[in-house]
């Protein structure tokens, strides 16, 4: 659902009253926080989606990467997964075989284990996992923390919904976005090992509100602000040549619409650089805020784990809960 839309159901929703439930007082937390012990605690996510490439088990370890993905932005471990399917009755079964398969191969890499599942037929193909991990509450990252200085840094590159787009127009073909494909694959653990590594302030995942729209919630979260420089965003290829095009998916316009009033010198931004900040991501990297004294410890964590790192912006005191574009 779009940003706005969903907003408006979740506020008519009654609230829990539970000191267990960790996340209840955390803006935009990335998954569900539910304290078992003082040292320990169950950390809950759920995610699926349509098919973004052709290849049936490309699809599955994509879209179980991006549904791990929540896990690891709080800096937990994820434990047990279960597959959610819907699945046309008009397809083949080996379809859907392969689609698990490619899944389960990110399961295990990932270290969890799948427990089971819910399948229910359905006009268009989709799959996803329900996440449970487990951390330390004292370990806990969350959107809450990111602190005026520090820097702020990106895992991986944007583009893949623009990319995505463009496959299904048949403008590109799955060999053409291999980078791409590649990085939607990725799992986000080494990242997440070496944020822990190091000790952040704040981090969230980049998935379908775009940088645009989970860099503004983490500054609602922290009640700072964020400044991101244009210059240092790096995309995947190809990404810029589909967007001139005009193969922008409809994700994009409904993130626009919602949080691009929040971005204090939203006029002044070219419209190929709105392009990416709205980019629904699938499968993206990590933001995370860092102190600028363990800013080089991260990138170095990062490098060395094979994670990707770039330094795309900084927190700052002005304009809190908005984002200025430089």
């Amino acid at each position: 659902m779009a940003p706005g839309p969903l907003a408006q159901v979740l506020r008519q929703l009654p609230t829990v009253d539970d000191p267990n439930l960790l996340t209840a007082n955390i803006p935009f937390a990335d998954a569900g926080v539910y304290r078992l012990s003082d040292d320990c605690a169950l950390v809950q996510s759920v995610d699926f989606f349509t098919p973004v490439v052709d290849d049936p088990a490309t699809f599955g370890r994509i879209a179980a990467a991006n549904a791990l993905s929540d896990i690891y932005a709080m800096g937990a471990r994820p434990l047990t997964v279960m597959n959610l399917v819907g699945f046309p009755a008009c397809l083949e079964q080996n379809v859907l075989v392969a689609i698990l398969k490619g899944g389960a191969a990110k399961v295990h890499e990932a270290g969890a284990v799948i427990v089971g599942g819910h399948t229910v037929e359905d006009d268009e193909p989709k799959f996803g996992l329900a996440v449970t991990g487990l951390v330390n509450p004292a370990k806990l990252v969350t959107t809450v923390g990111a602190r005026p200085g520090d820097l702020l840094v990106l895992t991986k590159p944007l583009g893949t919904g623009i990319l995505a787009t463009a496959l299904k127009g048949e403008v590109l073909q799955e060999a053409d976005m291999a980078d791409a494909i590649r990085g939607m694959e990725t799992l986000n653990k080494a990242a997440s090992e070496a944020m822990l590594a190091v000790g952040v302030n704040a981090c969230t995942d980049i998935t379908g509100f775009g940088l645009l729209g989970h860099a503004l919630e983490m500054a609602v979260a922290s009640g700072v602000g964020f400044e991101i420089t244009a210059d240092a965003l790096h995309v995947y290829p190809q990404t810029l040549e589909m967007a001139a095009l005009g193969l922008i998916p409809a994700g994009s316009y409904r993130n626009r619409e919602h949080y691009l009033p929040q971005v204090v010198n939203r006029e002044r931004l070219a419209p190929e650089l709105v392009d990416i900040l709205a980019d629904p991501q699938t499968s993206g990297g990590l933001l995370i805020a860092v102190a600028t004294d363990k800013t080089e410890a991260l990138l170095a964590k990062l490098a060395e784990t094979g994670s990707n790192g770039w330094v795309i912006g900084r927190v700052t005191d002005m304009h809190p809960g908005r984002m200025m574009v430089i």
